[in-house]
């Protein structure tokens, strides 16, 4: 680690230019970072970290209100608003989960990330990422289809979740402990099953954490990503609002073609 090996060197000068983009930034974390990097706890404060900055802008349009229209107009459920102890609790409750079962969890299961000394290219970070994203979206489709069809399991486990019929960002980590665990466990196993690099995990890790707190921000937006994304493949914020409304659609948290194909997609 202390300096580039000879053969180092000749893999960097043997890559396209595509697949040396990342290996300076992967080299600084290597050199730099490794003991934040190589830690269980690293992917448990990169997912926290992320859903508190990706949610406080949102939280904040929501204490604002109509003081700032040119935002307030694309609210899905406008008369509907989250009060702030709505916000807290539900932000304290993410912290507490934490705290009190994932930290936990991580230090007796979880062993410390074995890094190499590639980064990987772009074109591998990209299809592993969207190959996690797709295997996620699939397992979470059937496991939120039954817990919506079984009772008990939806009282006991998912009841939690739908607390709130109009929902915002804070509100993405409104979940009870065996569905959190459940999400973790796919988190941790998926990009293992996948083969995927350390940093496609983080990115994906990142990327899935905006993606669902987006989903629950309960704004319309025009440039959130299903805007973006053509052919109405994302559901987004209106696809996750209208399942809190009317709980027996729009199973799926990403992607729209599962419920397409069993017939659970609701028009916004």
């Amino acid at each position: 680690m202390e300096n580039l090996t000879e053969q180092h060197l000749e893999f960097l000068h043997s890559q396209a230019p595509s697949d040396r983009l990342l290996q300076p930034l992967w080299d600084h974390l290597l050199s730099n970072h490794l003991p934040l990097i190589t830690s269980p706890f690293f992917p448990v404060l990169l997912a926290f970290s992320s859903y508190f900055f990706c949610s406080l802008p949102f939280a904040a349009l929501d204490l604002l209100g109509s003081r700032v229209p040119m935002f307030h107009r694309y609210k899905i459920q406008p008369a509907r608003r989250p009060t702030p102890s709505a916000m807290g609790q539900s932000f304290l409750r993410s912290v507490y989960n934490h705290l009190i079962f994932v930290l936990p969890a991580v230090a007796l299961f979880i062993p410390p990330t074995a890094v190499p000394q590639e980064a990987p290219s772009v074109y591998e970070l990209l299809v592993d990422g969207l190959a996690v994203l797709l295997l996620f979206d699939t397992q979470y489709f059937i496991w939120h289809v039954v817990h919506h069809k079984h009772l008990q399991l939806y009282r006991w486990v998912h009841a939690i979740h739908h607390e709130y019929i109009s929902p915002f960002s804070w509100s993405a980590e409104q979940l009870s402990i065996p569905e959190l665990m459940a999400v973790g466990f796919w988190g941790n196993l998926d990009p293992v099953l996948l083969g995927c690099h350390p940093l496609t995990t983080w990115c994906v890790t990142v990327f899935s954490i905006w993606m669902s707190v987006e989903d629950h921000i309960g704004y319309d937006l025009p440039w959130t990503l299903n805007r973006v994304v053509p052919f109405g493949l994302l559901g987004g914020a209106p696809a996750h609002d209208m399942h809190h409304q009317k709980p027996g659609c729009n199973f799926a948290p990403f992607f729209r073609h599962w419920d397409r194909i069993f017939g659970t997609a609701a028009p916004f």
